[in-house]
């Protein structure tokens, strides 16, 4: 991107955290001596000079093959694209049909990046997906690699909001340590006019599971024929990759010189053309996206094919934008936009300040304003994209379940219980979370709303409600086209926390747009006695569909409540819990010396519909202790902690489904 003085440090790799142990090598071990897979990276062919640093690991996209990958299965996404639906926006300036946001965002550095979550909750766990469009899984450096592709924790959580994601293809500036000869790789075209890097580009997309790549080309030093080069190649694999996605960033032009040009012109159109949107450069005016907005008309497609970019890495929400130029307040939008680094969110939380709940709520800032109410955004400098896009949803099928599960947390649990003291996060695991953050219609004192870590129904987190309302709080969670029918039941699993007023909680249902019923779901007493579930049929409302879903909470005593909501299920009867996974192996293991061990494993694939599956360690005396969890069916433990002497560690594999549901195990037995 262009004026980005520190990108070079901010996309290197960092050697502190790297560092390889000086520890034997195991069979399949990566390049620092450890058994951990990592997100895939690669230069288009032609390797750097030198050695590679610590950790790092410098291969040819050329030279890849899925069947030679031994991280493949690690990396894989399993959740398919999940359709959505546009409901009425939640307040009059946001508008449906017109501009969207797409984010170019590092969750990680290149190298380093765990395939399968790691042990911390210091993570950027992006939950706001109703408001993307796209998701950039930004990354490269010429010291690592240039060509990205995201991780499957990513892929998953955002695939199951229906928000595809694409990988990187990054060709740095000579500034930057950027090689022409990189760029002629990449675009280099056999006699029969194949380009074998775009073949590969397609290949990696289809064998790991995301939706396309973002192309980035700003190694300067080129001509006109490397500029015909770059458009037939972004053409090919637009054309080749059918079903892909192809966004181009507007660096090179079609001379072959790197000369941003900040709007759609002659320069560039040629590449707008071949890809299937385009990234504006940030030094954007409110003229040149007009005219850009009316170029991409006359070229027969969509001005929201257009990203503004919006640069929030160093100063987030007071980064100075003209959004009247954008997304005009009394009109029609001009183009969409694109955030370059909304993770600033969780990257300038302060050192004594770095915990889970502190990055939502920045994060919920980010995106809903600072009132948090997208029913009434704020009229300040920060046009947060509540305010002006319209949010999506993907509840329209049966059934459905959450339990407020942000994808990462302090602890693990289930049905109430403590399974894991570990950090821990993996977006795999993520819910589908409320889009609209938060919507609470009251006639008194509004409460606080957000997602808490201190307890949880199941997962990592749950969400928590605390205030002193003064009269009844609805608290509207989800937008909604669920089918509605005698046999729709609902279930809550909540509580309240010690020192808290009682509660009378009713469930908010829609059975028609803008009217709600309130279905009484009982009173709770105060003073936090513990997890309290109920079902609640819905036989009685009108059939057809279910438009919204929430809460109404009442405080019959007065005084101030702090109410939980760890799980909420809507169906029509649960279906047979999963089947049993195939068997579980051991693929690789190396002990570490400490009492612990890392393993590799993976098992077979589990009949009908699961959502994603879950390892435990049982202990002696047949409790057990939660590892961790995936969509996929391969996963890596980094640390099984040997109990006592035992001679034998038995690890579990369960399928989960979308009712949370487990099945019954499949094991595999490790000896010490």
């Amino acid at each position: 991107m262009r004026q980005r003085p520190t990108r070079r440090e901010v996309l290197a790799i960092g050697p502190a955290t790297l560092a390889a142990l000086a520890l034997p090598r195991a069979a399949g071990a990566t390049a620092d001596g450890t058994l951990q897979p990592y997100a895939s990276y690669w230069f288009p062919d032609t390797l750097p000079d030198g050695r590679p640093g610590e950790g790092v690991r410098w291969r040819s996209l050329a030279a890849w093959r899925p069947e030679d990958d031994a991280d493949l299965s690690f990396n894989q996404a399993t959740v398919p694209l999940t359709p959505r639906f546009t409901p009425p926006p939640v307040n009059t300036t946001a508008r449906a049909g017109q501009a969207r946001v797409c984010a170019l965002a590092a969750f990680a550095h290149t190298s380093g990046n765990p395939s399968q979550g790691s042990d911390t909750a210091d993570h950027y766990a992006l939950t706001h997906w109703a408001y993307l469009d796209e998701l950039v899984f930004w990354g490269g450096s010429s010291d690592e690699g240039l060509i990205v592709a995201p991780n499957a924790p990513v892929v998953d959580a955002a695939h199951r909001n229906g928000v595809p994601v694409l990988g990187t293809v990054f060709l740095p500036p000579a500034a930057y340590g950027g090689r022409l000869r990189w760029t002629e790789d990449l675009v280099r075209r056999e006699a029969d006019g194949r380009f074998p890097l775009a073949d590969k580009l397609i290949q990696v997309a289809r064998a790991y599971g995301f939706d396309g790549w973002f192309l980035n080309a700003e190694t300067g030093g080129g001509d006109a024929r490397l500029g015909a080069a770059m458009r037939d190649f972004v053409a090919y694999l637009r054309e080749r990759g059918t079903g892909l996605r192809v966004m181009w960033y507007d660096a090179m032009a079609i001379s072959g010189d790197i000369a941003w040009q900040n709007e759609l012109n002659d320069h560039n159109a040629p590449f707008f053309r071949a890809a299937g949107s385009m990234f504006l450069n940030f030094d954007w005016s409110r003229a040149g996206l007009a005219a850009s907005a009316g170029r991409a008309r006359r070229l027969g497609r969509s001005p929201y094919t257009l990203w503004a970019g919006v640069d929030v890495e160093a100063r987030g929400w007071d980064t100075p934008v003209d959004w009247d130029a954008v997304v005009p307040a009394g009109g029609s939008h001009t183009v969409s936009y694109g955030f370059y680094r909304p993770e600033w969110t969780w990257t300038s939380l302060p050192a004594g300040g770095r915990s889970p709940a502190a990055f939502h709520a920045r994060d919920d800032r980010f995106w809903s304003g600072e009132g948090l109410d997208p029913t009434a955004p704020p009229a300040g400098p920060w046009r947060a994209p509540a305010a002006s896009v319209a949010d999506r949803s993907t509840l329209t099928a049966l059934p459905f379940a959450t339990s407020f599960n942000t994808g990462h947390g302090t602890g693990w649990y289930e049905k109430g219980e403590r399974l894991s003291d570990a950090a821990w996060n993996h977006l795999g695991l993520q819910d589908r979370l409320p889009g609209r953050r938060w919507v609470v219609r009251t006639a008194g004192t509004r409460p606080g709303v957000g997602f808490d870590f201190d307890d949880a129904w199941r997962g990592g987190s749950s969400l928590l409600v605390e205030g002193a309302p003064t009269a009844p709080a609805t608290v509207e969670l989800y937008a909604a086209r669920l089918p509605l029918s005698r046999a729709t039941v609902v279930e809550l699993a909540h509580r309240t926390d010690t020192g808290s007023a009682a509660v009378r909680v009713e469930l908010a249902v829609s059975p028609r747009p803008g009217l709600f019923h309130h279905v009484p779901a009982g009173t709770l007493p105060g003073g936090g006695r513990g997890w309290t579930t109920v079902r609640l049929r819905l036989g009685a409302l009108p059939h057809g569909t279910l438009h919204a879903l929430g809460v109404r909470l009442t405080a019959p005593d007065g005084g101030t409540v702090r109410w939980r909501l760890g799980g909420l299920a809507v169906h029509d009867g649960a279906p047979p819990a999963p089947a049993r996974p195939g068997r579980v192996r051991v693929t690789a293991s190396r002990r570490t010396g400490d009492g612990t061990a890392e393993l590799r494993l993976a098992w077979g694939a589990t009949s009908g519909p699961v959502r994603h599956h879950e390892l435990h360690q049982v202990l002696p005396g047949g409790g057990r202790r939660f590892l961790g969890g995936t969509c996929g069916h391969a996963y890596y433990v980094a640390a099984l902690r040997r109990t006592a002497t035992e001679a034998v560690t038995r690890v579990e594999v369960r399928a989960v489904d979308e009712l949370y549901a487990s099945s019954a195990p499949a094991s595999v037995a490790f000896r010490w």
